[in-house]
């Protein structure tokens, strides 16, 4: 899901950057408040394993890619605003130093992976599950937790993509940036991460909040804390 330069026009991009730096104001301040010292550590294997999983992505039709992002796990176990900081640091050492997403939407691929699919993965899972929740359950929320996250993300993307014919055109009516309407964008972002993506996504997820719950329950911020 990461968006090259060129393909968001100003309209778009400067707007989500806009809400992206508002997203990670309040992300520090929380941060402050919610992480422990004890839990520094987590946050650098958490960075660290959202990097290397974001790093086997595959090119799909629209000029960007799908793969696994980590967002729905590390929301889980260290909160959603850490979760938010943790994503977005991950995506812009991709885009600086690696050219993985461009400079330009650095903002919206934040808003994207490090802010939607947080927090649609955080309350997706406290949705699913109950005080109380047996392994299965826990399971089932966070697998959901994973898949709809991804696919939340990947749905604006598909968005990004498929209005900027609509809102930025040359004298001769042709698209300036991402040439695909939403009829093409949206299927072709979707299918892949419905199909492929947001299962691994929900996969690595349940798996990994297993391991932490059977070893370090209490190191799991979505069953100790009652907010985000």
């Amino acid at each position: 899901m990461h968006i090259p330069d060129g393909y968001l026009s100003p309209q778009t991009y400067l707007p989500l950057l806009g809400g992206t730096l508002a997203c990670w104001s309040v992300a520090l301040k929380k941060m402050k408040t919610q992480l422990a010292t004890r839990q520094i550590p987590y946050l650098a294997m958490a960075t660290a394993f959202s990097f290397l999983i974001m790093m086997f992505n595959i090119p799909i039709p629209g000029g960007t890619t799908g793969h696994a992002v980590g967002a729905g796990i590390v929301a889980l176990l260290l909160g959603p605003w850490t979760a938010v900081i943790a994503i977005s640091v991950v995506l812009i050492i991709q885009a600086v130093i690696f050219g993985d997403g461009g400079i330009t939407a650095i903002g919206a691929n934040c808003f994207n992976m490090a802010v939607a699919t947080t927090f649609v993965s955080y309350w997706t899972f406290r949705l699913l599950s109950a005080p109380g929740a047996g392994p299965t359950r826990l399971a089932i929320a966070a697998f959901g937790a994973g898949y709809l996250g991804l696919t939340a993300g990947a749905l604006l993307t598909a968005l990004e993509f498929g209005i900027q014919p609509l809102i930025a055109q040359g004298p001769d009516g042709r698209p300036l940036y991402a040439p695909y309407p939403l009829a093409v964008a949206m299927p072709a972002m979707l299918l892949e991460h419905l199909l492929l993506f947001s299962v691994a996504e929900g996969l690595v997820t349940a798996l990994l909040l297993r391991y932490f719950i059977k070893h370090e329950p209490e190191s799991v911020f979505a069953l100790t804390r009652k907010g985000g």
